[in-house]
């Protein structure tokens, strides 16, 4: 199935490109989150209409990332607060939602599901780097710290 991206997205391509995508990704996830059209004849002329609009759209969405970016930059460590046993390690975890919440403390509202957690939920003490990707160009880290409560 080919199609025609509206929006820059991760890995496949940038505004106005035709690609080729399976079948389902293209009909269950781009065409209805309308990051893409069908690539036809009557749509190549419509979004060649509409490509300045939408190449301004998508300059205010990188440039909000980016404000995000440095506002998350300028919090520092985020302590997040949990009962350990003993060696250190959790009772519990701490995921996306916990650092979410931390940051919303902060006065930062993110998405928990731009959290990128490395190698999955946190299950102990200590500091961690933590990428928060905002856009699909930007990934701001943070460093979070698991600290006993």
């Amino acid at each position: 199935m080919e199609v025609i991206l509206l929006e820059k997205t991760g890995r496949l391509g940038n505004i106005g490109d035709r690609v080729k995508v399976k079948a389902g990704y293209g009909r269950n996830y781009l065409i209805p989150k309308g990051k893409a059209v069908f690539a036809t004849a009557e749509n190549l002329a419509r979004f060649e209409a509409q490509r300045a609009e939408l190449e301004r759209a998508a300059a205010e969405r990188l440039a909000t990332a980016e404000a995000l970016a440095e506002r998350i930059g300028q919090v520092g460590t985020l302590r997040i607060g949990a009962v350990a046993g003993e060696g250190g390690k959790l009772f519990g975890s701490i995921g996306a939602r916990d650092i979410a919440d931390a940051l919303a403390a902060a006065g930062i509202e993110v998405a928990r599901t731009a959290i990128r957690l490395p190698v999955g939920a946190i299950r102990e003490l200590g500091e961690f780097t933590v990428g928060i990707q905002l856009h699909s160009d930007v990934v701001q880290d943070v460093t979070v710290s698991v600290v006993e409560e």
